[in-house]
């Protein structure tokens, strides 16, 4: 298996609520390597751009608000099969069906508000971290 990267982000009502500690604590004992890291407010210009594929569903209006609201927390992780692992290590979309002891059982509080996003696959993760960092910022 080869080296891959990944972008996370740490979503603002789990920064709010002080959870950003413990998920970084929990990818990194889940052997990701953390490649950038950055504390940030994304604008709404940015949040519609980054989530620019869900612009034709009904709720994409309001994630863009959401993650415009309040600063979110963004990395880039590493390590072998890092996309399937992670998504692994996030759960469902819905905290409520997640699996106990992924990130959005234990920090997710809605569908909306699920604590964290991760890259779906080795396209989005290369044109997600493109968006949120330059090569200087990763190391």
């Amino acid at each position: 298996m080869a080296i891959q990267r990944t972008l996370a982000i740490i979503k603002p009502t789990a920064v709010q609520n002080g959870h950003t500690g413990a998920i970084l604590h929990t990818i990194c004992a889940n052997g990701f390597k953390l490649r950038a890291l950055k504390m940030m407010k994304m604008t709404k210009t940015l949040a519609s751009t980054f989530y620019q594929e869900h612009k034709d569903m009904e709720f994409f209006n309001e994630l863009v608000e959401f993650m415009s609201s309040g600063p979110i927390v963004a990395t880039v992780l590493e390590k072998e099969n890092a996309i399937e692992d992670f998504r692994n290590l996030m759960g469902t979309t819905d905290p409520a069906t997640s699996k106990p002891g992924t990130l959005r059982y234990q920090y997710g509080t809605s569908i909306r508000a699920n604590a964290i996003h991760g890259s779906e696959n080795e396209e989005s993760a290369k044109r997600e971290i493109e968006l949120l960092f330059t090569k200087k910022e990763i190391f």
